[in-house]
């Protein structure tokens, strides 16, 4: 008799439990692929040991929505303000329905990644296209919707694509609160599994402690909450969130604080960047057109092990296309760090990247300076948090250490190699004059 449950063993979450019709989506060739795309790119060069995958990663982020699908919609966690705002939590046939949509459009939510995951993607795809709305695409192929007819009941896809990507970045579909509050629970900014498996699967593959936190506490104490009542007492005339309880906030707290830690210290370690770039310089050398595909059918031709191979190729023959970023990247000849961003250069002038990297690309050539930026996205975050009383208060307001969480702020200026030193006497006694000098342009 066929097995109607299966599992697998996890360095995170020891095992993962799927159902059969989960299996063919596993089984199925877009999702096959991501065996071959790694989470963070080449950060094995930086990290030895990260040479993890969307594909296990993607497991994990079903395995954890489940959980907290369970959590949020338990009869005793709902109030009946709650349940009056989402019928579907009460509903005994729509809400086995809504569990099995958000385990598949978290087992999905990576499905059209690019190669080397977020490497390349701004720079190589054309205009209007994200990995994101790659996997919407993929999510209405023809092959993933006979998955989807063949459950019972069949699901509908649109629903998976709406929960797998989220409002944001799928505006051209009809969002109800109740997908919004399901999309959360995967790719929203506080507590989506998404975030909470990256983080603790990164952390561990590339051996810093800055990733762990929690969370099965953090998991546990998640609720759909009235948001904090700033004007009034009276919580049903409050749009409803997810949050935590009280005792949560902690693991709340050590999640935001575990994302700056691996952001600030392995995300963007500055030699895992300047060989992102030496990626997008050979990948914008070597594809078609230098971009890559948005055919579903191209795109699953072009994966991690084909770009390494070229690159291994191309960096033996000089007259090979990308030859000059692939033999930085197999021979370890790498730009190196010439400036990083430092408070005191940003009080003189709040560009001071900008105008070095300038400078230096003004006296050193354009093709041997690179830059790699990342400023700060949106306003701290803000959630429901549950009291004994039943009301909700702002995390911002109860949390003293939500508060003095800093925001990743990045600006590196990249030199080649054999003008470093070179390039470090320039910059030492130019710093000045031309962070000056820009700043009254």
């Amino acid at each position: 008799m066929a097995k109607g449950s299966h599992e697998i063993r996890d360095a995170i979450h020891v095992f993962i439990r799927y159902s059969s019709h989960e299996r063919r989506v596993i089984d199925s060739l877009p999702f096959q692929r991501l065996r071959s795309i790694h989470q963070l790119a080449l950060s094995f060069l930086v990290y030895p040991g990260a040479t993890h995958k969307r594909f296990e990663h993607s497991l994990g982020v079903m395995e954890l929505a489940g959980r907290a699908f369970d959590v949020v919609t338990a009869q005793d966690n709902v109030t009946d303000v709650i349940r009056k705002s989402f019928p579907e939590i009460g509903d005994l046939q729509a809400r086995p329905y809504w569990r099995t949509v958000l385990r598949m459009a978290a087992l999905c939510h990576d499905i059209g990644h690019l190669p080397f995951s977020h490497a390349a993607e701004k720079e190589l795809l054309p205009t209007g296209w994200t990995h994101e709305r790659l996997t919407k695409e993929f999510i209405l192929s023809s092959e993933m919707q006979e998955i989807w007819k063949s459950m019972t009941p069949p699901l509908r896809a649109d629903d998976v694509a709406r929960l797998a990507v989220g409002p944001d970045k799928a505006k051209e579909l009809e969002f109800t609160q109740w997908h919004e509050l399901l999309s959360e629970l995967i790719v929203g900014d506080a507590f989506g599994v998404d975030r909470i498996d990256y983080l603790l699967r990164d952390s561990l593959h590339t051996g810093v402690g800055y990733g762990r936190f929690d969370h099965h506490r953090l998991i546990d104490t998640l609720r759909i909450l009235p948001q904090a009542p700033l004007a009034g007492p009276d919580p049903s005339t409050e749009t409803p969130a997810l949050g935590v309880e009280r005792g949560g906030i902690h693991s709340a707290e050590a999640l935001l604080w575990a994302r700056y830690f691996m952001y600030s210290q392995v995300y963007f370690h500055h030699v895992r960047c300047i060989y992102n770039i030496h990626l997008r310089d050979f990948l914008a050398d070597w594809l078609p057109g230098g971009q890559l595909p948005v055919a579903l059918e191209a795109l699953a031709e072009i994966t991690d092990d084909e770009a390494l191979a070229a690159i291994r190729v191309a960096a033996k023959s000089p007259s090979a296309k990308g030859h000059e970023p692939a033999r930085r990247i197999v021979k370890r000849e790498h730009f190196k760090l010439l400036y990083e961003r430092q408070p005191a250069d940003v009080a003189k002038n709040p560009d001071a990247g900008e105008a070095i990297s300038t400078a230096a690309r003004a006296e050193f050539g354009a093709d041997n300076v690179r830059r790699e930026r990342y400023k700060p996205k949106g306003a701290p975050l803000d959630f429901p948090v549950g009291g004994a009383d039943g009301r909700s208060a702002s995390s911002i307001s109860i949390s003293e250490t939500l508060q003095k969480i800093p925001v990743v702020n990045i600006d590196y200026v990249f030199i080649e190699p054999t003008l470093r030193e070179k390039a470090e006497v320039w910059l030492a006694k130019n710093r000045d004059d031309i962070l000056e000098a820009s700043a009254k342009e």
